[in-house]
């Protein structure tokens, strides 16, 4: 063997030996890594600690923050047309107050009589779902169930003196509710001097980016959240507005008194995402029990509230709000639950804007483009709304570069 061979030999053996330093900075970045999950979780467990406990600090914000966006389009349009921001602002928070002002005015009167009755609601729907309990045993045993039978009226009737004892929750909701609206006019007022200031804060932002390309990041990002949002809520605002108009007629057709009230009490339910939907129909129906007489009668109520209900979360919302806005059963699932645990009946509302603004700004940031993904719906379809965005690309490139 040469000596030229003899010094390759041992050049391919050091080339392949282990060097140290490489293994001991590859071992550093592994801990780096570890280090920084654990921070990240850390700090998002203090975010929701401080969440939780700010809620009546942060809850203003947030709906200040939402309505903005969604009011934002509408202020840049009027701009366009000679109407200065503060004053389009101005209007749009007239009008929103006058509209509550008004829904409040005419609904006061027969939720607060409903609310006074609550008591009286629960002892009559108890008798009568007693009653029918009672015929549907009776067509099924005899002989020894009519002591069981005994026994179980006796116990309903137990239960019902618990009912009357128990007057202490209306106060308790009645502030509940005291508590929203004061956060209401606070957001309210909160969303008058973000859109007064136009396009301040947007500037801002992108002022803020220190990258020619991380300022048209922030910028994209912002004004596709604004565009997501004002779409998501001005879609879903003219559904409920149609499936309130639809359960009152239905309501009315059936003959329940008030079918107003039910179907604006439908309208902002269905704001919250399945349990509004649970929520009226248990409510309706018990309404019914109480003001119609025959029982099979009075179930058409909680059957009508449900089916309308149901057509409108199968299919009309995702006809109307397109495919580019529907997000995972699952996520929207487990992030309502989530934010009703963190924040009640608010939190409900908030959720699923809160994730259409989660899911924009993922879209737009490659990092987080794969936690996008999970949250949006079919693959499939967001493929087709592709090809199809090409295909009207392609068509018409005059007017997308206008």
């Amino acid at each position: 063997m040469t000596n030229s061979e003899t010094r390759g030999g041992a050049a391919a053996q050091e080339a392949q030996a282990p060097d140290p330093y490489i293994d001991h900075a590859e071992q550093g970045l592994s801990e780096l890594r570890k280090i920084r999950r654990l921070m990240l979780c850390s700090f998002l467990l203090a975010m929701f600690t401080a969440t939780y406990f700010a809620r009546d600090v942060l809850l203003p914000i947030v709906l200040a923050i939402l309505l903005t966006l969604t009011l934002r389009p509408v202020v840049r349009g009027l701009q366009r047309i000679g109407i200065p921001p503060g004053i389009s602002a101005v209007l749009l928070m007239l009008a929103i107050g006058l509209g509550f002002a008004v829904a409040g005015y005419f609904l006061s009167g027969p939720i607060g009589q409903m609310a006074a009755r609550a008591p009286q609601i629960g002892m009559e729907v108890q008798f009568k779902l007693a009653g029918l309990m009672d015929r549907l045993a009776s067509l099924r045993e005899v002989g020894e169930q009519v002591t069981e039978m005994a026994d179980a009226a006796g116990a309903t009737d137990e239960k019902m003196e618990v009912v009357v004892d128990q007057s202490g929750p209306i106060p308790s909701a009645v502030g509940s509710v005291a508590s929203i609206g004061s956060s209401l006019v606070a957001a309210m007022i909160l969303t008058l001097f973000l859109l007064a200031s136009g396009d301040f804060y947007h500037r801002r932002i992108v002022e803020a980016s220190p990258k020619l390309h991380d300022k048209k990041r922030a910028l994209t990002i912002v004004r596709d959240v604004e565009r997501q949002i004002s779409r998501y809520l001005g879609a879903i605002t003219v559904i409920n507005a149609g499936l309130g108009v639809a359960i009152g007629l239905a309501l009315w057709i059936i003959g329940l008194p008030m079918p107003h009230v039910w179907g604006t009490l439908a309208f902002l339910l269905n704001f919250m995402p399945f349990i509004g939907a649970i929520i009226g129909t248990v409510a309706a129906g018990a309404f019914a029990l109480v003001s119609f007489e025959s029982v099979p009668y009075a179930l058409l109520v909680p059957l009508a509230y449900f089916t309308l209900t149901t057509i409108e979360g199968n299919f009309v919302t995702p006809m109307l709000v397109g495919r580019r806005l529907e997000l995972n059963i699952v996520s929207v699932f487990v992030t309502v639950a989530f934010w009703i645990w963190l924040w009640g009946v608010p939190g409900a509302v908030l959720a699923v804007p809160f994730l259409v603004v989660v899911k924009a700004v993922c879209d737009h940031v490659p990092s987080l483009k794969a936690f996008g993904s999970f949250l949006s719906g079919d693959p499939a379809m967001k493929a087709d709304d592709r090809d199809a965005d090409g295909r009207e690309q392609n068509g018409k490139p005059a007017t997308r570069a206008a």
